[in-house]
C-alpha cells in the first residue's frame, strides 16, 4: 500500500521552473514535519526542505531562495516550488512525513528531476 505519492517531476531546461506535489495517506495521523530530500547519482540523499506543523520551514543552503516549500500539514500535503534550477538539482526528489506517534518516518517512491539544455 502506498502511503507516500509524490507528482510533478519532469525535464526542464536551466533557468526554468517546476512544482512538486505530495500526498500522505489519510489514515497517517500525527504527521508533524513534511519535506523533501533528493539524491542524485552517485550521492547519498540529501535534505531539500522541511515544513513543520507550526508552518515553520528549513531549507538547505543550495537551495535557498530558489525553492519554496509550502504544505497544508494538517491535510497531509506539502509542495515544493523549484525556480533558477540548475543542472545541479538533477536528481530523484523524495517527499517524507513525520509522525510523532508512533515515530515513524514515511517515505514516496520519489520524482525523477532533470536540468538539462
Amino acid at each position: 500500500q502506498v502511503q507516500v505519492v509524490e507528482s510533478g517531476g519532469g525535464l526542464v531546461q536551466p533557468g526554468g521552473s517546476l512544482r512538486l506535489s505530495c500526498a500522505a495517506s489519510k489514515t497517517i495521523i500525527g504527521i508533524h514535519t513534511m519535506g523533501w530530500y533528493r539524491q542524485a547519482p552517485g550521492k547519498q540523499r540529501e535534505l531539500v526542505a522541511t515544513i513543520g506543523v507550526y508552518g515553520n520551514t528549513f531549507y538547505a543552503d543550495s537551495v535557498e531562495g530558489r525553492f519554496t516549500i509550502s504544505g497544508d500539514i494538517a491535510k497531509n500535503t506539502v509542495d515544493l516550488q523549484m525556480n533558477n534550477l540548475k543542472p545541479e538539482d538533477t536528481a530523484v526528489y523524495y517527499c517524507n512525513a513525520l509522525q510523532a506517534a508512533p515515530n515513524i518516518a514515511y517515505w514516496g517512491q520519489g520524482t525523477q528531476v532533470t536540468v538539462s539544455s
